[in-house]
């Protein structure tokens, strides 16, 4: 086994293809066990899944590798990626993973942990890690006999991260006379996330609530937001939510089935924060793939946007650095630093409803705040991720884009990395020139790179 296991969200592929093996699964969970074990007290590890069929194969075997190395397991079963972060602090674990390819087809999965204070691991802990599994002469430390760890499924979990998710709005609020539309994707959050809503008073439409292991983000959730806006204008809700797999991102709906994304979201946030003097300087953090027009409204608002890598935990870590209590991603992911440690789809959805309720206003009204500059996005299948820079055709096309361009847009090209796909976006002020130079640019990688 060579190479880097760990992309910007933790390790994702294929079931039963290099990396995402039992093998690999057991040996991750000796190398994390080991890595987190210190001292002589218990140590506990807290695993979550959503409703792929393979959650079952990688919690297998990494409850067997945890429990080798010593280390007490937890399995809550089927829960939403914050929600193990959120466990994880909350039973005083030493770390938590969670087994899930967020909005991959089925056929995929994934595995990430958490710290025990429910924060994503940095780089340097994800290598150290790495290297002890893909080192096939790695000597383990085995506990002995009497040492070895412990497995139990814990049943109240659920109950227990909707009350922690109640309690980050006011608690003399209520959604009493809203109608909510909510997209599980048959995903992780499809029993938990229609519950929040109507213990909380609203009339709510579920959709992707019957997973069948092979169905989850199957024309559902957040990559096909169409749903809910078509569930929105059907029975008149007030709000369309669609979260993903793991329910750590959401995509929202206004009244009139209008889809909003995440800088969207993040701009009505920002707004009410900064009313509030609860956004220190008046920045928020966002990544390189946010729109120009959250930047030009952050301005506008005396206010300024800090960037990111791609990757809601480079945000997260950024926040944590400046002291700053909100940031998110145009994907959806969405942190409240006050509340969670991570991208929650449905504390998001809770918050953006909260400023709803106390401004009396629709959605439609507050999204007026933000209009997105038109911006394309491509994503070329490549055999090889050779640096941009290292490309002279590639590089010579970029700078001669940005001169069309001519200050009023601008170009990104990434690789993605959890596939193995190109992404090449270019916006700006003017659609069809956006449009034009991003297609001569996806073509030209193509040719340059397949």
């Amino acid at each position: 086994m060579t190479g880097r296991l760990f992309g910007t969200d933790g390790l994702r592929g294929q079931v039963n293809i290099h990396p995402m093996t039992p093998e690999v699964a057991l040996r991750l969970g000796l190398a994390a066990g080991q890595y987190f074990r210190n001292g002589h007290k218990r140590h506990r590890v807290v695993i979550g899944k959503d409703t792929r069929l393979s959650g079952y194969i990688f919690e297998n075997a990494m409850t067997s590798g945890f429990c080798a190395a010593g280390m007490d397991v937890f399995m809550v079963g089927p829960m939403p990626t914050p929600a193990i972060s959120f466990l994880t602090k909350n039973m005083r674990a030493d770390v938590g993973v969670v087994i899930s390819a967020s909005h991959n087809p089925y056929m995929d999965n994934g595995i990430k942990f958490f710290d025990g204070l429910g924060f994503k691991l940095p780089d340097y802990v994800e290598n150290e890690i790495s290297a002890k599994v893909m080192d096939p002469n790695t000597e383990w430390d085995y506990p002995t006999p009497e040492s070895v760890g412990r497995a139990r499924k814990i049943q109240d979990s659920p109950g227990r991260y909707i009350v922690y998710l109640k309690n980050s709005i006011p608690l003399d609020m209520t959604f009493d006379g809203l109608k909510i539309a909510v997209d599980c994707a048959n995903g992780a959050a499809y029993r938990m996330a229609p519950l929040v809503f109507e213990e909380l008073g609203a009339t709510v439409f579920p959709i992707g609530i019957e997973p069948n292991g092979m169905n989850i983000n199957r024309k559902v959730g957040s990559l096909y937001p169409q749903v809910v806006a078509e569930k929105v204008k059907e029975v008149g809700a007030d709000i369309g939510i669609a979260l993903d797999g793991d329910a750590d991102r959401t995509i929202v709906v206004d009244e009139t089935g209008k889809i909003l994304d995440g800088d969207q979201i993040m701009a009505i946030v920002a707004k009410d924060m900064m009313e509030r003097n609860e956004l220190p300087g008046n920045t928020l953090v966002s990544t390189v793939m946010s729109n120009m027009a959250l930047e030009v409204f952050m301005n506008d608002n005396n206010g300024q946007l800090l960037r990111t890598p791609v990757g809601d935990r480079y945000v997260v870590e950024a926040m944590r650095r400046k002291n700053l209590p909100f940031g998110g991603e145009q994907s959806g992911h969405l942190i409240f630093l006050d509340h969670s440690t991570t991208g929650d789809g449905i504390l998001a959805a809770l918050q953006l409803i909260r400023i709803m309720i106390e401004k009396d206003k629709p959605l439609s009204s507050l999204s007026r705040l933000l209009e997105p500059f038109p911006q394309e996005l491509i994503n070329v299948h490549v055999k090889k991720k050779i640096p941009f820079d290292e490309v002279p055709q590639i590089t010579t096309a970029v700078v001669e884009a940005e001169k069309r361009l001519a200050g009023t847009g601008r170009v990104l090209l990434r690789y993605s990395g959890t596939e193995s796909v190109a992404r090449v976006m270019v916006e700006g002020k003017e659609h069809s020139l956006v449009e034009s130079t991003a297609n001569d640019l996806a073509d030209l990688i193509r040719e340059t790179l397949r």
